[in-house]
């Protein structure tokens, strides 16, 4: 559309300088005849012969300036396809963005307005909250169609060389890693022996997730079903509530909670296959309570109402939801009409190449440096120059792991699904303050947290305690990340939980949204480089160090206790 409007405004002007040189023209012509009418008897025909010569230049420059607009507008139609190009990347994109969030708020402003009086009733009660109904669900998230900002981007060539950049440099691994194996082992070594032991133990993984997926299916839809079809007529909605809702508690805490970190701890799996059951286990947890949490107050208005239709979604709603790149449940989603196959073939194949630039991350950036630091004898400049040493390998990794998951993996899927929400991260990158850098990171899970743990929180407390509900949802979010970290390494150690309590709480409030200019995202990215490098030194640190030396008999205070510490003292006795 932009192009359009500017050939339009191109032919206008020339139009408009058309007319204005008829009417010159046309003026030039009355003062000629009007001087003619004073010209002597004897000049006529001097005059004559004059006008004769000036017609036939007129002519002639009329032809010139006839071609010259014409080569004008060709060159500016030329002009105005070089930039239609640029102008719809560079203008679209802030303005599709202004678009969404401003039908977004106005969505918002229209379901506050449009709001019955029975909510307001019900929430506030002699001057005390009613907190037996939440929220209805159109105050939540909004879903619209459009693209992943990457995608937007990569249409730029000066984008498009920085991704192309990282391709040269996961070539370069290979090289490197191809002449070292020749040079040592005087042949090519094609192994691949660390991602072949990382997601080892593949069939008990693909069991475990079908078994967490049917469940998740089967019980939360069923004893939600259940209980919304007999509520109304119940006698005892309060003991009925409790009672299915204790069963969907214990199907939480037992049947997603304890039994898949059972079965990983108790077949020992490797940390990769580790990391695709917990995180499954967050995801399909977090899955259900949405879908609970969207739906209960649903079946509390319906009771209020004298309509006799069940707000129960179908099964096949809550299985594409279950599908779906998105942690918020809606009955219906926006869709793209067609499926792009071989969009779906290229995320899936650059999921691919992430897995082997980090393959190739660890062989030549990491073990060389950690597989014999837990021997040294520990010292502050061992410390530094692990955590500098280690910057380049733990950005490579944040890098891979936001481009393999948040953009190909979830745009696959959502494109497979026909999902035409893309919006699953932000411009993080641009973040001059880290309070914009956890809400665009991750934009799946914040939220979730934003809906179900900040906003759920503040109605239930009230909207004075907003710093306690940014402390409850920094916790939880902290708890959940160690976790996993601890279940998938199979140890304790919570360096990840202390960077996140303590010093993202501290940089959320210092690097605050008033935090504007350049210097604030050098400081963003500084601080940000920096604790990757602590995550990934500590952290493989005490993973070799679990390995040179073993308890035979652990205590409690061993599995507590990060085993680097002793391990230098081992090996010196």
């Amino acid at each position: 559309m932009w192009w359009t409007w500017m050939e339009h405004w191109a032919l206008e002007g020339l139009e408009i300088r058309l007319r204005m040189s008829d009417e010159e023209g046309r003026v030039l012509r009355s003062r000629r005849s009007n001087y003619k009418a004073f010209v002597p008897p004897v000049n006529e025909d001097a005059v004559r012969r004059a006008e004769d010569n000036r017609a036939v230049k007129a002519a002639s420059n009329g032809l010139l300036n006839l071609e010259h607009v014409i080569n004008r507008k060709v060159e500016l139609r030329r002009k105005a396809e070089l930039l239609k190009s640029e102008l719809v990347k560079d203008v679209d994109i802030h303005f599709n963005e202004f678009v969404n969030n401003f039908i977004e708020e106005c969505t918002v402003l229209e379901s506050t307005s449009a709001t019955p009086p029975l909510h307001s009733e019900n929430l506030e009660k002699d001057g005390h909250k009613v907190r037996g109904l939440r929220p209805p669900p159109e105050h939540g998230k909004l879903f619209v169609s459009r693209r992943s900002l990457l995608d937007e981007l990569f249409e730029v060539n000066h984008i498009r060389t920085i991704y192309h950049m990282f391709i040269a440099l996961l070539i370069l691994f290979i090289l490197s890693t191809l002449v070292v194996d020749c040079i040592d082992e005087g042949r090519l070594v094609l192994e691949f022996d660390l991602l072949v032991y990382a997601f080892g133990n593949i069939p008990i993984v693909i069991s475990t997730w079908l078994c967490m997926f049917l469940t998740t299916l089967i019980i939360p839809y069923g004893l939600f079903s259940t209980w919304a079809r007999g509520y109304r007529a119940s006698s005892h909605r309060n003991i009925r509530c409790l009672f299915f809702g204790f069963f969907y508690m214990m199907f939480q805490m037992l049947g997603l909670g304890f039994i898949p970190t059972y079965i990983v701890i108790q077949y020992n799996l490797p940390p990769a296959s580790r990391f695709i059951i917990i995180l499954e286990q967050v995801r399909l947890i977090m899955k259900a309570h949405s879908f609970v949490r969207e739906n209960v107050p649903r079946v509390f208005t319906f009771t209020k109402e004298k309509t006799s239709i069940v707000p129960v979604p179908q099964v096949t709603q809550y299985l594409y939801f279950l599908f779906a790149p998105t942690l918020i449940y809606r009955d219906n989603y926006p869709r793209n009409p067609s499926i792009r196959w071989g969009y779906v073939a290229t995320k899936f194949s650059q999921v691919m190449g992430c897995l082997f630039y980090a393959y190739y991350v660890f062989v030549r950036l990491c073990i060389p440096l950690f597989r014999n630091i837990s021997q040294e004898p520990f010292s502050l400049r061992v410390l530094v120059l692990c955590i500098f040493n280690s910057i380049l390998p733990g950005v490579l990794i944040l890098f891979l792991a936001f481009f393999a998951f948040l953009h190909c993996w979830l745009n696959a899927f959502a494109e497979m699904l026909r999902f035409a929400d893309r919006m699953f991260y932000k411009d993080w990158w641009n973040s001059t303050s880290f309070a914009n850098y956890y809400r665009t990171w991750n934009v799946v899970v914040h939220d979730w947290l934003y809906y179900y743990a900040y906003r759920d929180f503040l109605w239930f407390f009230g909207r004075k305690f907003k710093a306690a509900a940014m402390l409850s949802v920094f916790t939880v979010s902290a708890v959940v990340h160690e976790y996993a970290l601890a279940i998938c390494f199979g140890f304790f150690y919570p360096v990840l939980f202390i960077l996140f309590m303590c010093f993202g709480m501290l940089f959320n409030f210092i690097l605050h949204d008033r935090r504007k200019g350049p210097i604030w995202n050098v400081i963003m990215w500084t601080s940000l480089f920096l604790g990757q490098g602590v995550l990934l030194c500590l952290y493989s640190q005490e993973w070799y160090a679990q390995r040179q030396c073993p308890v035979n008999n652990p205590t409690f205070l061993d599995f507590v206790k990060p085993r680097s510490w002793t391990c230098r003292l081992h090996f010196e006795n």
